[in-house]
């Protein structure tokens, strides 16, 4: 454990925005994992619907520097592509 009061606070500051950073990528993680659900169930119109919301939270992710903006619109485009791709 550190010593020096600033490093002391780094080490909770450093923690504190690792546990956010988990937290906002698993939840970003759940919401492409409902889209998917719904194109391997075929179903258009709840992966139509699951669509906006997993979207959303890719673009907040991404504004909050939690992923790049490429990545982001990586993951964007391969979604709405699957969906896309439902006939």
């Amino acid at each position: 454990m550190a010593n020096i009061k600033s490093a002391k606070k780094r080490v909770i500051t450093s923690q504190v925005r690792a546990d956010r950073n988990k937290a906002i990528k698993s939840r970003v993680k759940t919401y492409i994992k409902k889209v998917d659900v719904a194109v391997e169930a075929g179903d258009k119109a709840a992966a139509e619907a699951a669509l906006p919301a997993a979207i959303a939270e890719i673009s907040k992710a991404a504004s909050k520097g939690i992923f790049h903006k490429n990545t982001a619109a990586r993951k964007v485009s391969r979604i709405t592509k699957a969906v896309n791709s439902l006939a």
